[in-house]
């Protein structure tokens, strides 16, 4: 490039998405006298979805701020707790993040995904359709212009992932409410009810289930509860009182 150069530098919290060259302090950057800052940003790297306050020159600019010679460029990363205004707090979930999705779920939160790949552009459009936070560890995917709201989900652990997810956006937990399979809403069930669902070793050692509404799955607290209860308690411990 042979226009203005630039000095800019990522919030600490952005290093990991940076191009390596980018991740210390400030470094020189050439840009084409054309395109934007959102542009620059997302060329060395971070996708928007990430990217909280840019500072030019220590005042706060848009994305759509073109770069002069000589500017100083700090880019923020988003601020925690995030805020997405104007719709209910939905999720929307890329094929990578099963595990993910159920522990959404288990906790009451709305969160759509399906299990085969249906591509980007689907996703996006699906992220704008229904107005869900699209969540993913494809930056690629999060630069597409047409998602509702994004976030990058920043570990490939399960367990981060969830706390990563539930302190940034604080959805409201709603514990055994939701459908792990499906993301229906569950309801209380009358064993006689579903009786002709149920295996012979639980009818006989149970008596209290719930049913989604959507895809008829029965729950009950089987072998698995103990462990999904810790799921529950810890997130309810650190991220907020559970909707009674």
């Amino acid at each position: 490039m042979t226009g203005p150069e630039i000095t800019l530098a990522f919030a600490p919290e952005l290093h990991v998405l940076a191009a390596p060259a980018r991740r210390g302090g400030p470094s020189a950057v050439r840009t084409d006298g054309s395109s934007t800052l959102g542009h620059l940003v997302e060329s060395l790297g971070v996708p928007l979805t990430e990217v909280g306050a840019l500072l030019v020159d220590g005042r706060e600019q848009p994305v759509s701020h073109v770069p002069r010679e000589g500017e100083h460029v700090e880019v923020q990363a988003v601020r925690r707790p995030q805020r997405v205004p104007g719709a209910p707090l939905r999720f929307l979930l890329d094929v990578h993040l099963g595990t993910l999705a159920r522990r959404l779920r288990l906790l009451g939160v709305d969160a759509a995904y399906e299990s085969a790949d249906i591509g980007d552009p689907e996703l996006a459009s699906r992220s704008a359709a229904q107005r869900r936070v699209l969540l993913s560890r494809d930056r690629g995917l999060l630069r597409r212009r047409e998602i509702w709201a994004g976030a990058f989900v920043y570990s490939d652990r399960p367990d981060e992932q969830l706390r990563d997810v539930l302190g940034r956006f604080t959805p409201r937990l709603a514990p055994w409410t939701r459908c792990t399979a499906c993301n229906g809403e569950l309801k209380d069930a009358d064993k006689e009810a579903v009786r002709d669902r149920l295996e012979g070793g639980t009818q006989r050692t149970y008596d209290v289930f719930a049913q989604c509404t959507d895809c008829g799955r029965v729950y009950w607290r089987g072998a698995h509860h103990a462990q999904l209860q810790t799921i529950v308690d810890e997130a309810v411990r650190e991220f907020g009182d559970a909707v009674a």
